[in-house]
């Protein structure tokens, strides 16, 4: 799909100019004679990506309520004109505005989708496509309503996970500055002109850097997070890391069920609306959310392509839990592989769930025990010399 931007001259011969949307050089001279023009000049204007993309829970709800509406015998323009009147943030009514002016003019569904942008993501386009295909639009919009909306419960207890170190972490940080910019120094008073001990010496260097030059140490926190998000964004970086991320003890084996269950669904969603295996697999590869997974499905895809069975194939990526490539072969010997890949999603998603609750759960130990490691510090600093001049004193 493309945008044409064109002079033309009307009926009367007047000069009028405009924007419609065509597939191509031929649909936009045919949509021309339909409007009584004759084009002058006209050239494809360049796309503008979507700003806004919508989240997994705003997508689930947008499938769920096309997938009622289309059960209830209401077209798609009526859907989407439906839709668009609804109580939503203007960024999001301003997507649906946009899909229900590109149906009226006769865009389907999945290409009044891409032609916003990256508002809407390539699996959901994908799949109406193939929906609107096969004339099973109703049934495979209520199928990604479903996905989503497991995507979005999964990012919601993922995000639960990481947040809360996080946020300790900040508050943390926001102690310590307060203990040695403002309670420690009234203490170190006392120890003027006295030999101190190790600890306490190395925390009245820290008390005193901060006091004269605590801005340095935000900005230095600060840039060390910029530092990290910039190099996250560079392809080799982020592949040694999605990479690393795997080999850590706990963490890494619920990263390994999360990716697992992602990809499962996803094939699962894709294999049963008809998809060709193939294709299936290249779309599901760019979801997976792992740089150092997806780089293995180049492999995985020629060795389909070659003959060999797909669990043997998916068995040989390095990221996904080994039972996976188990489910796929019994779904292959028994024929039923779209039933067995919706079951082996169930398990893995109820899996991934209890793993991140057993994540957060070991967490908050792990947090307070840090957090009783550096008050200890700092208490054990004070008390030293304190303990130093009582002994001197008896």
């Amino acid at each position: 799909m493309a945008k044409y931007n064109y002079v033309a001259l009307d009926m009367k011969s007047k000069k009028v100019s405009g924007v419609v949307n065509a597939r191509d050089d031929a649909d936009f001279k045919r949509a021309m004679r339909a409007q009584g023009l004759t084009p002058l000049k006209y050239n494809v204007m360049k796309a503008k990506s979507q700003s806004y993309r919508m989240k997994p829970n705003e997508t689930a709800e947008f499938s769920r309520q096309l997938a009622n509406m289309l059960a209830s015998g209401i077209t798609i323009v009526r859907a989407m004109e439906i839709i668009k009147d609804r109580d939503f943030k203007e960024k999001i009514k301003h997507i649906y505005q946009k899909l229900h002016n590109d149906v009226q003019q006769g865009f389907t569904l999945s290409e009044a989708m891409r032609m916003q942008g990256r508002a809407f993501p390539e699996l959901l386009i994908n799949m109406y496509a193939s929906g609107e295909a096969s004339g099973q639009l109703e049934k495979v919009a209520g199928k990604m309503g479903a996905h989503y909306e497991k995507e979005h419960r999964l990012k919601s207890k993922v995000k639960t996970a990481t947040t809360y170190p996080i946020v300790l972490l900040v508050i943390v940080f926001i102690v310590v500055i307060v203990i040695f910019t403002l309670i420690l120094p009234t203490f170190f008073i006392l120890f003027e002109d006295i030999p101190l001990p190790f600890l306490t010496s190395i925390m009245l260097g820290i008390s005193g850097f901060l006091q004269n030059y605590w801005y340095m140490a935000i900005i230095g926190m600060l840039s060390v997070i910029a530092l990290f998000q910039y190099l996250l964004r560079i392809h080799k970086v982020a592949y040694q890391a999605d990479r690393f991320k795997l080999k850590i003890r706990v963490v890494g084996k619920l990263l390994k069920t999360i990716y697992t269950a992602r990809f499962a669904r996803t094939l699962s969603s894709l294999y049963s609306s008809g998809i060709p295996m193939i294709n299936a697999l290249e779309i599901t590869s760019t979801i997976v959310g792992n740089k150092y997974i997806e780089a293995q499905f180049g492999e995985v895809v020629k060795n389909v392509r070659n003959g060999e069975p797909l669990s043997g194939a998916v068995g040989a990526v390095n990221g996904f839990d080994k039972k996976l490539a188990t489910a796929i072969l019994i779904g292959e010997e028994s024929g039923r592989l779209d039933a067995m890949l919706e079951s082996t999603a169930e398990n893995f998603d109820y899996e991934a769930e209890t793993a991140t609750d057993r994540l957060v759960q070991l967490i908050q130990p792990v947090m307070i025990v840090i957090m009783a490691v550096i008050v200890g510090s700092i208490i054990l600093s004070v008390m030293l010399p304190i303990l130093s001049l009582y002994q001197n004193i008896g």
